[in-house]
């Protein structure tokens, strides 16, 4: 008989061979069993945070106790921004790293000249990163010192906090002053969860609920708009177990008004969630906010604790994960969020089905963002009428702005839908900033188009903008001056979509990419751009793609000039 000699052992794998060693220490960071494969995500994180990195024979021992292939574990890590993947060599990152936005709002307020001198001044035990928005655009430039983020930064400010020992976020006492005009909203009832309690205990049933939200108008705040009421009537429709899942991962250059919701009122937020699920019959609710709020994920792990260990009389809590983020803008995009949630790559998943039939592990899942949760009990306690009737020129509602730029007091304002530009910064925002004057604004932060002063009355609303190229989306909205270079905010914008990009899709992948290499032309190609726009626009699998030329558009529409 002939001997066949093997390259490898018997029954050996083809992968890279987990050491003894590697699955000891794996097992005293993940103690959980066993373990699940939509935890693949919080598996990573934990791992990131004790070793300030992946190293490969980690991932191998994880990727050989959740019995997945190797490749399928180094995938999901190596897509998200907040994973830092080690070698063989070992070669780990500074135990110390400095994240400095460079989205808008913070390179208009000088994060270029942070991101060029910190290196230099806090020397090779500092990692300096330039990242994409923070979620703290009224505080700009803004820099984040480990979990520690520093307000207004400069170079000094930053120098002294990465001195301190204490990187740790921690959340303000008392209510931000940045966030204003709070007092538009009506004082909850007494007790605790009023209005989901006067509903288990038979105030209304959810058909009458859900007939309510109808009523009032409201509409999603994430960026879609779609009415609240029709969506969860259309998730009670199909046959269940249904999910619910919050989107907390606003990443939109230019929004940060979710995280004041969950800072400022977060038991409402949570009431509003619960309302959901009541009404809509679901046996879990996820909430996937975003990595760069460590200090709203341990007030909502709090708020969470209390609410499992005191739940409402009379009605069986549904299940209550809260899940962690890791720095993806595409995740913001409802499928890709869940696609995360399950595990894997926030790809975004090509439609029909839709989420609302087959969501979170195949089944119909109700999707929102975290405001449009926190409005429910409001609306529900003052009527459908009274929210209908704060809106003004013929619009409904009330709404959050983002606002950031040029303008003496930016921040988290609770104003009418269909409010204009001119009357949200002369009423809610203390006017321009000394010096400025209006040149252009952004109505729906990076994605949303840029707009010229001349349409500063126009109404800011859903449905109100398309006629002039633009859209509110999350209303995150960056007021520029005429002591703004607009071709370099378009530049700016472009460049965060090519980072951001999911590349699934080659329209969105190789177009983004394609049209910053233009951008950065002496001169821009028109009718180049414009076919590679319109490209993008038809045929990319989601509204990152689709979205993206928007700022080249408006320039072309509005400001010709600055662009030849």
């Amino acid at each position: 008989m002939k001997t066949v000699t093997f390259r490898r052992p018997a029954g050996q794998g083809k992968s890279r061979q987990v050491s003894a060693a590697s699955e000891a220490r794996l097992a005293e960071l993940i103690t959980e069993s066993p373990l699940k494969r939509d935890r693949l995500i919080e598996y990573l994180h934990q791992i990131q945070d004790a070793e300030g990195c992946l190293p490969n024979a980690l991932l191998s021992a994880l990727a050989q106790a959740m019995r997945l292939s190797q490749v399928e574990v180094f995938e999901v890590a190596s897509f998200y921004h907040h994973f830092d993947i080690v070698g063989d060599d070992d070669q780990r990152p500074p135990a110390l790293t400095v994240r400095v936005c460079d989205s808008l709002s913070c390179e208009l307020a000088g994060a270029a000249q942070l991101i060029e001198r910190l290196p230099a001044l806090l020397g090779r035990e500092v990692r300096v990163q330039p990242v994409p928005c923070v979620g703290r655009c009224a505080q700009a430039p803004v820099a984040v010192v480990a979990r520690h983020p520093v307000p207004h930064a400069s170079v000094s400010g930053v120098c002294a906090h990465v001195q301190a020992r204490d990187h740790e976020c921690s959340l303000p006492d008392g209510r931000p002053a940045v966030f204003d005009r709070v007092e538009a909203l009506p004082p909850p009832p007494p007790g605790r969860w009023p209005v989901l309690q006067s509903l288990i205990n038979g105030a209304a049933q959810p058909a009458e609920v859900i007939s309510q939200l109808e009523s009032s108008a409201l509409r999603g705040m994430g960026g879609a708009g779609f009415p609240a009421g029709r969506k969860w009537r259309i998730v009670s429709g199909f046959k269940g177990p249904r999910m619910l899942v919050v989107n907390a991962d606003e990443g939109e250059p230019g929004t940060f008004k979710d995280r004041f919701w969950l800072e400022c009122e977060a038991p409402r937020f949570l009431e509003g969630m619960l309302i959901a699920a009541w009404a809509v019959e679901c046996e879990a609710c996820v909430i996937y906010l975003r990595d760069e709020y460590p200090g709203v994920r341990a007030l909502l792990e709090r708020e969470i604790a209390a609410l499992k260990a005191q739940p409402p009389a009379g009605w069986p809590l549904p299940r209550i994960e809260l899940r962690r983020g890791a720095g993806a803008y595409v995740c913001g995009e409802e499928s890709a969020l869940i696609e995360s949630i399950e595990g894997k790559r926030g790809m975004p998943r090509l439609r029909p089905p839709y989420v609302a039939e087959v969501g979170l592990h195949g089944r119909p899942t109700l999707a929102h963002n975290v405001e449009t949760l926190a409005w429910v009990p409001v609306v529900l306690q003052q009527g459908a009428q009274w929210f209908a009737e704060q809106g003004r020129r013929g619009r409904k509602g009330l709404r959050s702005f983002s606002v950031s730029g040029r303008v003496r007091e930016p921040g988290v304002k609770i104003a009418p839908a269909g409010i204009s530009l001119n009357e949200l910064v002369a009423e809610y925002c203390g006017g321009l900033a000394d010096g400025h004057v209006l040149a252009a604004f952004l109505p729906g932060g990076a994605s949303g188009g840029i707009l010229p002063a001349a349409l500063a009355d126009e109404p800011l609303d859903f449905d109100t903008l398309q006629p002039h190229g633009a859209f509110i989306g999350s209303a995150a909205v960056i007021v520029l001056s005429q002591q703004d270079d607009l071709r370099r905010a378009a530049q700016n914008l472009m460049r965060f979509f090519r980072l951001e990009s999911c590349g699934q899709c080659t329209p969105c992948r190789v177009g983004t990419a394609k049209a910053v290499m233009l951008m950065d032309a002496p001169s821009w190609d028109e009718p180049l751009l414009r076919e590679l726009s319109q490209t993008m626009v038809d045929a990319s699998i989601c509204g990152l793609g689709q979205a993206a030329p928007n700022p080249v558009l408006s320039l072309f529409r509005y400001f010709p000039e600055v662009v030849r």
